[in-house]
């Protein structure tokens, strides 16, 4: 009997819309350590219907973009309202990674409020991606704090 959860998967999962999944499995291979799993071509056997990545513990899913069939890309939005969040042993480490295999840094690598060492990358295919390592565990009121004292700071910028 087949199990309702796929090995592999979560409860939810993800799935990313690119103007070419096999030119971003290969950056995600790079940026982020992405292992390829399952790739089903499209029907015209060059471009990707539907493919599979591992990135840690995690399955993204990923499809070609397909107007026609209302799946666009970020790029062909003009940006895109979701984004992805990468929890690592070492956020400095990947987000170098990511930044040398083509990202651009949206956010620097900082001791966030939160009580997580974090920052954004965007990919060339237009996700954004939020990577971190947990450093603090904190109550409510101490992010409300911490929060507090930081969004103060911002004004001062």
């Amino acid at each position: 009997m087949a199990k309702p959860v796929p090995d592999g998967f979560n409860t939810v999962n993800m799935s990313l819309v690119v103007k070419d999944a096999r030119k971003a499995l290969d950056f995600y291979q790079k940026a982020f350590g992405a292992e390829q799993g399952l790739h089903m071509a499209g029907p015209d056997g060059k471009g990707t219907m539907h493919a599979e990545m591992r990135i840690g513990n995690s399955t993204v899913m990923l499809t070609d973009e397909n107007p026609q069939w209302g799946m666009k890309s970020p790029q062909t939005l003009g940006g895109s309202p979701a984004s992805l969040h990468i929890y690592t042993e070492n956020a400095d480490a990947m987000f170098a990674r990511a930044v040398n295999a083509g990202c651009e840094a949206t956010m620097p690598i900082m001791d966030a409020f939160w009580g997580d060492r974090y920052g954004k990358v965007k990919d060339p295919f237009g996700h954004e991606w939020g990577i971190a390592t947990h450093k603090e565990d904190l109550s409510e009121q101490e992010i409300e704090k911490r929060a507090t004292k930081w969004f103060a700071t911002m004004g001062q910028c």
